[in-house]
């Protein structure tokens, strides 16, 4: 008998939810320390080894136990909500199915599962999310990881001394190495640092002037000659890659100038792929051959259908989410139309029988055309966007989403709220410290968000007198750490000291 859930896809999903909860750490905005109970995303991640191995969409061949498991399910998720809520509970004993670590093949229902009987008894949110992991004999490391008192700090400061790590813990190394760049960090100002690097950055600077110029000529002639919108560079190599990019693509359009015509009016762009963007820009790959270059112009239609797809099924997903809006992320790295497209039939499926089986939450509103929804890659994080918007893996199962969206919504609604705001503020600021300092250019990672931005712009301002001198004609990039890049560009972290 084939199993619904193959047990080489079963195991590499339990390997990557049990290194998602290592990495997953818990932030806040306060500076006191609190006794406190779980959020409601570290409910779900915890427990999202459980929900993976009772979900009833496991069960479709299997009426009973799957009547059994959505049942026990409703009552369960009823339990934690009142324990989170502090509300009187009542003791309770929910029987599970399982899918058995070792099945036997036997054709029977009795070797492809084990009955489990969780006896939901505590008033502690934390001792009965432990009981659940430990009665099923799942892992209960991240559980034990969350700090009962937890001295929380600003969601882009990381605690080193949160959790405690064993010299032959997997994560032992990356702990030693962090807690050394944050103790380098915090001992470096950005006045002695700008001092003794500015002369080394503006001579890189210097140097890649000439590789500078040249690759605007070839910009400007490629995309006259060819009809092209504009010529972008994505990708961590320096300039000096960039101009070979671009020389190799000259001697290929002189090459293949049948291929002139399918380039008029695009946008070209070199990165990490090949293929179609969402934006509909022709990526091409920077470490790849020129033929695939070739192959990929030649059949740019295939791409482009796919493309013209996409509105489509991104309305579909809207509607069957109460018409939520399906968004593009800020700062979302390249992704392919056709894996998109993808993408976006897995959740769309997912959550159309969803609601079809169970509804969605009596308490919500009519429509949820204020939230925003991002659909990523296979593997991705579900997660709220310091933007506000909902970040959903498309293989992510439809329970998951609805209660990860559930547990965040007025808190979604309150950063989208500061994002409308604070980027105009952010564009105002960044615009004057190009000016004021006479900077080459300003730039900043995608993780450092508006609010970060601000804060990092304003402090430059208050310190005109003093930094002027050192900052004029540099290449700033605002990031999380100080570094001269081979290009010259001079990386600060957004929460620098004088």
């Amino acid at each position: 008998m084939s199993l619904l859930f193959p047990h080489s896809v079963y195991a590499l999903l339990w390997l990557a939810l049990q290194k998602k909860a290592l990495f997953f750490w818990s932030t806040g905005t306060h500076t006191s320390r609190f006794s406190r109970l779980l959020s409601s995303s570290e409910v779900s991640t915890a427990l999202r080894p459980f929900y993976f191995s009772v979900h009833p969409d496991l069960f479709g061949q299997y009426p009973t136990e799957r009547t059994v498991n959505e049942n026990s399910l409703k009552q369960l998720n009823s339990y934690l909500e009142l324990l989170q809520q502090k509300r009187p509970t009542r003791p309770a004993t929910l029987t599970f199915y399982l899918r058995s670590q070792n099945p036997s093949y036997d054709n029977t229902v009795k070797g492809l599962f084990r009955t489990v009987k969780i006896n939901l008894s505590h008033r502690d949110l934390r001792k009965t999310v432990h009981g659940i992991l430990k009665t099923c004999n799942l892992p209960t490391a991240y559980v034990e990881r969350i700090p009962e008192k937890s001295e929380t700090t600003s969601p882009n400061e990381f605690k080193f001394d949160a959790v405690k790590f064993e010299q032959n813990d997997p994560m032992y190394g990356s702990y030693i190495l962090k807690s050394k760049i944050k103790k380098a960090k915090d001992t470096e100002t950005l006045r002695s640092w700008l001092e003794e690097n500015v002369t080394v950055a503006r001579e890189k600077l210097a140097a890649r002037k000439p590789v500078r110029t040249e690759i605007v000529r070839l910009q400007d002639t490629l995309r006259k000659s060819l009809g092209l919108k504009a010529i972008l560079w994505d990708c961590g190599w320096n300039v000096t890659h960039f101009r070979g990019c671009l020389q190799s693509f000259q001697a290929l359009v002189r090459n293949h100038p049948e291929i002139v015509g399918a380039l008029q009016g695009r946008t070209l762009l070199f990165g990490n792929d090949t293929g179609v963007s969402l934006d509909g820009h022709i990526m091409l790959n920077s470490g790849e051959v020129r033929h695939n270059w070739l192959d990929l112009i030649k059949n740019l239609h295939k791409q482009d259908d796919a493309l013209l797809r996409i509105p489509a099924f991104e309305k579909a997903v809207s509607r069957v989410l109460k018409d939520i809006k399906v968004v593009r992320r800020k700062f979302q790295p390249k992704v392919m139309a056709k894996h998109y497209e993808n993408h976006l039939r897995r959740l769309m499926t997912s959550l159309g029988d969803y609601r079809g089986r169970t509804g969605y939450p009596r308490h919500w509103p009519n429509t949820l055309e204020n939230y925003e929804l991002v659909v990523e890659t296979e593997a991705g994080p579900l997660m709220l966007s310091p933007t506000g918007q909902f970040i959903v893996p498309a293989s992510c199962p439809g329970f998951l989403v609805v209660n990860f969206i559930d547990g965040n919504m007025e808190k979604a609604e309150q950063l989208l709220v500061c994002y409308q705001h604070d980027k105009h503020i952010e564009r105002d600021l960044c615009k004057q410290c190009e000016e004021v300092f006479q900077l080459e250019a300003l730039q900043k990672d995608d993780n450092i968000t508006p609010e970060l931005m601000i804060e990092c712009c304003t402090q430059l301002l208050k310190n005109v007198d003093v930094l002027v001198p050192v900052l004029k004609g540099v290449h700033l990039w605002v990031t999380n750490y100080y570094s001269v890049l081979s290009g010259g560009e001079m990386c600060i972290p957004w929460n620098w000291k004088l």
